[in-house]
């Protein structure tokens, strides 16, 4: 297959590396002339992935439309807030598009104006007659980029015969793909679980200890299915690789720039400072304003998402939402 990967940060950079080993034709289109240069030249991404040379068969573009001239899929590498603006980047050569089958989202975030899902925004630009979906799971780029086993799951419209032909042609040794046909539910639990990532970050840096942890993943995954249900995906869904899988990935692993977002807001640290000062989006800092939002019209409690919210916008001590929640109103499980 000819793949596109548009966006060249740590996550973009490894599908495309990985795309590449599986013998497909792909080409990875950073956003910033100066950065495709250089990793033309250098072979390999030191700014956001250093040290992990590129295949001999991969390809660096530098200009857009040749590229989706020839693509069966784009994979779009970019911010969630972005995603629009890079669509329509991508349509300005729409009648050019020779053999494009889909767009898949790697972002994992929903688009602050709107508070849409990725693949809401993608239908809304390219229209019904190109899938649009997901690729997403418990994804440290690094281990990816590197080989080491992974699972992931793929989620699109369309027909199923196709999907199961690009499930496969995703699927290796080193990486088992699983389908899907529940976007709602695939788009929400790879966003939300940035936010509990945040939150499980503030409870490590203030030393709260493993029982604490233990319960905030457990409280923090009823309130995704809670979320996802009402908002139509699918309980099972929730317990997969986008869910609970991603989950405990982002808040347990030591490269989670969401996990480490909520160690810095432990140290007393502003939000705004720290979302300044990192390199790379923190999509859990824009996710938590997103759902909150989206909550407001549906009838879901959501305690730990509701403090959290609390904490990046209101300047609520942390100590203080950790009192809130303990103090709540005693329940049935």
């Amino acid at each position: 297959m000819n793949f596109c990967v548009l966006g060249a940060g740590a996550w973009g950079t490894a599908v495309a590396i990985y795309l590449s080993k599986q013998s497909h034709v792909v080409t990875l289109v950073p956003r910033r002339m100066e950065h495709a240069l250089r990793l033309s030249s250098e072979r390999t991404n030191e700014e956001y992935l250093p040290s992990v040379a590129f295949t001999a068969d991969m390809q660096v573009g530098c200009s857009l439309r040749p590229v989706v001239m020839e693509s069966d899929y784009l994979f779009m590498a970019c911010p969630s807030h972005a995603l629009r603006e890079t669509c329509r980047s991508v349509l300005a050569f729409k009648d050019d598009f020779a053999q494009l089958k889909g767009v898949i989202a790697l972002c994992k975030g929903l688009e602050p104006e709107t508070n849409k899902f990725a693949h809401e925004v993608i239908q809304e630009e390219f229209g019904s007659t190109v899938r649009s979906g997901y690729l997403t799971g418990p994804s440290h780029a690094l281990d990816v980029a590197q080989g080491k086993p992974a699972a992931m799951v793929l989620a699109m419209d369309g027909p199923k015969d196709s999907l199961i032909q690009l499930q496969d042609g995703l699927s290796s040794e080193m990486m088992r793909v699983y389908r899907s046909e529940d976007r709602i539910g695939v788009g929400l639990g790879s966003c939300l679980k940035n936010v509990y990532a945040i939150a499980t970050g503030l409870s490590d840096g203030l030393g709260l200890g493993d029982n604490a942890r233990a319960a905030l993943l457990t409280r923090s995954m009823s309130e995704m299915v809670d979320l996802g249900v009402a908002l139509g995906g699918e309980v099972e869904t929730f317990m997969g690789l986008s869910g609970f899988g991603d989950l405990i990935g982002t808040c347990m692993g030591g490269w989670s720039r969401n996990r480490t977002f909520g160690l810095e807001l432990a140290k007393g640290i502003n939000p705004n400072e720290v979302v300044r000062s990192q390199k790379t989006v923190v999509e859990g800092y824009w996710a938590t304003a997103c759902f909150y939002e989206k909550c407001g019209n549906i009838s879901v409690e959501m305690p730990i998402l509701r403090e959290i919210h609390a904490i990046l916008y209101q300047n609520k001590k942390p100590a203080l939402a950790l009192q809130d929640l303990m103090k709540r109103n005693l329940k049935a499980e």
